[in-house]
């Protein structure tokens, strides 16, 4: 594993300061769990950082001492024994902050107002902080990188095990097991595994239902590594399959391709949707494709930017990390979705998922 000294803290810190001064505040508050572990490398729960331009401080509890110690090193670690608010309070006043940015769609609001009622003379303001983590350094390319490996390698473990009678939840069990075993912490997020006719849901998680032959499996899966995710989905067919089938497969993985041709630095998200959007438009598909093309990837499974008609990515960066994720999902029929986690650069967009993308009969 890489050692937690090769990401580049002190850029992210000087990120930071830099937006101190364009939002016109004294200091952040953060409190969003991948925030904290991001800007200090300290990962727990119930812990906050509060940065200014001459301080950084990382208020926690007893259960995170001696590890907030080894793992923030640039940061003073302050003990709070009667409640994380409770502190923050004395550590604010200490300050002197006037005006403290805060992550408004994170802080609650009984946590706000506990704060502004127990320090009246200062005022915070919402602030987003996510932004900051689009453009990833070279460290955590390494990361993500490892994650969609695991993948990648227990995607290739599971083939064999996917039949007639086994059950999906079955399936998504034996994926996760593979991953673990293949080094990953957790999973990405809850695996979907959804055949037949459950193949039009595009968050179709797996269930009971047992596959049967000649259905469509749509596997949507990722593994965690150093905190790092990864998110690959293939569908695949139990079976020989069907001339519809393979017309929709094909007018995916078409739609697919195509995205990681047009996936480059200087496109907004916008224009990449609409243009893949209009590939499957093409195809017969305009009101089968129900979902954004795709979104980043890094601490977090859903990140900016977004690649889709609500985004607000005006121009895609070079390190930037997203997926490329067209679907088709026919009612009553079944759903196909292909999606690799892939690296924006000055030109074609580089896979990190590499798990094949021809259409595999079991």
């Amino acid at each position: 594993m890489m050692s937690a000294t090769s990401f580049d803290f002190s850029g992210r810190l000087m990120n930071l300061y830099d937006k101190l001064a364009a939002e016109e505040v004294d200091a952040f508050l953060i409190t969003k769990p991948v925030n904290v572990n991001y800007f200090s490398n300290f990962r727990g729960d119930s812990t906050a950082l509060l940065i200014g331009k001459n301080f950084r401080q990382l208020v926690t509890d007893g259960r995170y001492l001696e590890q907030a110690q080894r793992q923030a090193k640039n940061f003073a670690v302050v003990e709070q024994t009667e409640g994380l608010y409770k502190k923050l309070v004395d550590v604010i006043k200490n300050t002197g902050c006037k005006k403290i940015g805060v992550e408004g769609l994170v802080m609650t609001v009984a946590q706000h107002a506990y704060l502004a009622k127990e320090i009246p003379g200062v005022e915070f303001k919402s602030v987003e902080l996510d932004t900051l983590r689009q453009v990833k350094d070279a460290a955590e390319v390494v990361q993500i990188r490892r994650a969609c490996k695991i993948a990648d390698d227990a995607f290739a473990k599971i083939l064999d095990f996917i039949k007639p009678g086994v059950r999906e939840i079955d399936v998504a069990a034996e994926l996760e097991y593979f991953m673990r075993k293949l080094g990953s912490e957790e999973v990405a997020f809850t695996t979907i595994v959804a055949s037949g006719q459950r193949g039009s849901l595009p968050h179709g998680t797996a269930t009971d239902k047992k596959i049967c032959a000649g259905e469509l499996v749509t596997i949507d899966f990722g593994a965690t590594f150093n905190g790092y995710r990864s998110d690959i989905t293939r569908t695949i067919c139990v079976g020989k399959a069907s001339a519809e089938q393979r017309k929709i497969y094909n007018a995916v993985l078409d739609a697919q391709l195509y995205g990681l041709e047009i996936i480059t630095a200087g496109k907004s998200g916008k224009d990449i949707d609409a243009a893949v959007r209009e590939r499957l438009t093409a195809a017969g598909y305009e009101k089968n494709f129900v979902h954004g093309l795709g979104h980043g990837v890094g601490l977090e499974i859903h990140e900016e930017p977004r690649l889709s008609k609500l985004s607000k990515c005006e121009s895609l960066l070079p390190n930037m990390i997203v997926t490329d994720e067209p679907g088709v999902y026919v009612e009553n029929f079944g759903g196909v979705r292909i999606e690799d986690t892939v690296l924006v650069t000055s030109g074609t967009a580089q896979p990190l998922t590499r798990s094949p993308k021809n259409l595999i009969e079991l």
